[in-house]
């Protein structure tokens, strides 16, 4: 096993201790995945990212046969066509958030977006997030959907599910989650809802930060 392997392992796990300890996710809801040159890392079905153990993560190849490891996430292919369909993503981490299934359950702003950009951090660090619609865990068909969108935003939000963001490795995909997360959060406790940012200040995002909005 390579040395940058072996980090990728840790981090994963360094990860899904943060996100489990602070609560984005729950029991054992949530997954997390990473690129390599020989295939790609994800973690165990129904395993709790708090108690990830970096030896039992799984690996798998490039045509997606278990290496080494547990067994893979039942979302295993999910991730795939997120890898394939994005060169530069490089770890994809899905959680349960409770703000972010809430805001399916409460109604999001739009499909194609499901917050308004209230934040400039939100529109610098998370961008455009389309809605996919309910299938049940696992279901090919999401795959498919989300393939269609990998290479266009850095991540979707799963009705009644929550958020499946990617990112150039584990830790960034985290940070954007979390920057998700927490609009969701502002948005739902905030009465009444504010206003997105004008035109004006976006356009001011996107020439001093490069804003993919």
């Amino acid at each position: 096993m390579s040395e940058n392997e072996n980090r990728i392992r840790e981090e994963i796990c360094v990860t899904g201790a943060s996100l489990y300890q602070r609560g984005y996710t729950v029991g054992s809801a949530g997954n997390i995945s990473a690129r390599l040159a020989d295939g790609w890392l994800i973690t165990p079905t129904d395993v709790c990212l708090g108690r990830l153990d970096p030896a039992e993560i799984a690996k798998v190849d490039h045509e997606g046969n278990h290496v080494s490891g547990a067994r893979p996430s039942k979302t295993l292919a999910l991730h795939r066509r997120i890898y394939e369909n994005n060169a530069d993503a490089r770890g994809v981490v899905h959680t349960h958030s409770t703000h972010l299934v809430a805001l399916t359950l409460a109604g999001v702003w739009r499909e194609s977006d499901v917050l308004p950009p209230i934040t400039p951090y939100y529109v610098m660090k998370v961008g455009h997030v389309p809605l996919i619609r309910y299938r049940k865990p696992g279901d090919p068909a999401v795959a498919e959907e989300v393939a269609a969108l990998a290479s266009k935003v850095r991540g979707v939000l799963l009705e009644r599910l929550g958020p499946v963001v990617w990112e150039r490795s584990v830790s960034q995909a985290s940070y954007a989650l979390e920057e998700l997360e927490e609009t969701a959060r502002l948005w739902l406790m905030s009465t009444p809802r504010p206003e997105p940012l004008e035109e004006a200040a976006i356009e001011d995002l996107r020439a001093t930060f490069n804003a993919r909005w």
